[in-house]
């Protein structure tokens, strides 16, 4: 078996020393699936730009006391400004979440804020390696212009590293807890799988993070399968539940071939209550069209599965770029 490029360690009970996997889990497809896929018809057509609802936001330089604001920025992108912190997720300003600059899923939304109307970011969470969550040029941008923490699962900072030379980078294994600038964040399991190309998938953990701050718990997933609620639930009994969970609900159609790596909303809104979260927020949809489903069908169905739940729209909005979501005091 080849060795792994991105990381050498300890065997563990998702990692076989050469590749990572998810307990129990459902493995990714193969590439026969994946041609059985692209080739099977059933994919709704996007617009090829979709105007924005609200104009880009222009952040605060800080937040402070209770006081809990998510941006949309698109996909799996947002700030998150609490207890005087601003962080960014999965940052990507590019034009195209690809290895390449001419090809590949195209954004139709313009990010809901401008580069350069970014407050100081502190730190950076990089949940995974897809090229729609790792984006290394938006990385290096940011690192010239605000010099961040950035925070990743365990083989993805070499990526960073290249991509932002003198970056400070804190490299985490699910289970591991760091604090960075006066909030504590924990490394825990998502239930996905990583590649940058078509040699080295599985060789870079993915994860999610648990940011404990003065304001409230923040539970935040990039991607994910729902894996029958197995996280969710562990996340609950380990953190006691959460003011926030930001929770994806795009990318999902078609299930045979999605439904290990990416939740649909139903799933999300179950997801949503499993983890003890009083509110969430919904992202990783409306920006790259990634897979089957219409552009708006992840709000339709958060909606239909909300109500479901006689859970009130407020308590799980879908931010559009630019929109932002002030979290009530739980």
């Amino acid at each position: 078996m080849a060795g792994n490029r991105y990381y050498q360690g300890p065997v563990s009970d998702h990692f076989d020393g050469t590749r990572f996997f998810n307990p129990n889990g459902i493995e990714p497809r193969g590439f026969f699936d994946l041609l059985r896929w692209q080739f099977g018809g059933g994919k709704a057509r996007w617009p090829k730009q979709v105007a924005p609802r609200v104009p880009p936001a222009k952040p605060a330089r800080t937040v402070s006391g209770d006081a809990l604001r998510v941006t949309m920025v698109g996909h799996a992108t947002l700030l998150i400004q609490v207890d005087g912190l601003n962080i960014l997720t999965d940052p990507v300003w590019s034009e195209r979440a690809s290895p390449v600059s001419f090809a590949g899923p195209k954004r139709v939304a313009a990010p809901g804020i401008a580069f350069e109307d970014l407050p100081p970011i502190h730190i950076v969470l990089v949940t995974h390696n897809h090229y729609d969550h790792l984006d290394t040029d938006t990385l290096g941008r940011l690192q010239a212009a605000h010099r961040p923490r950035f925070v990743t699962p365990l083989g993805n900072d070499g990526f960073i590293r290249d991509a932002a030379p003198g970056a400070a980078v804190t490299v985490m294994d699910w289970g591991d807890k760091a604090e960075l600038a006066g909030a504590l964040l924990h490394c825990e399991p998502a239930h996905h799988w990583s590649a940058r190309g078509t040699g080295d998938r599985r060789m870079a953990l993915w994860a999610a993070f648990v940011i404990e701050t003065k304001a409230g718990r923040i539970y935040h997933i990039g991607d994910t399968g729902f894996h029958q609620g197995i996280n969710y639930r562990a996340a609950a009994e380990k953190h006691g539940g959460f003011r926030l969970a930001i929770l994806p609900i795009g990318a999902y159609e078609p299930r045979w071939f999605m439904e290990g790596q990416h939740q649909n909303p139903a799933d999300a809104v179950e997801g949503m209550a499993l983890c003890k979260a009083a509110h969430a927020v919904g992202h990783h949809f409306a920006t790259f069209q990634l897979t089957d489903e219409a552009i708006d069908a992840p709000e339709q169905a958060l909606a239909v599965a909300l109500a479901a739940k006689a859970i009130p729209p407020e308590r799980f909005p879908a931010l559009r770029a630019g929109e932002i979501f002030d979290v009530p005091v739980a």
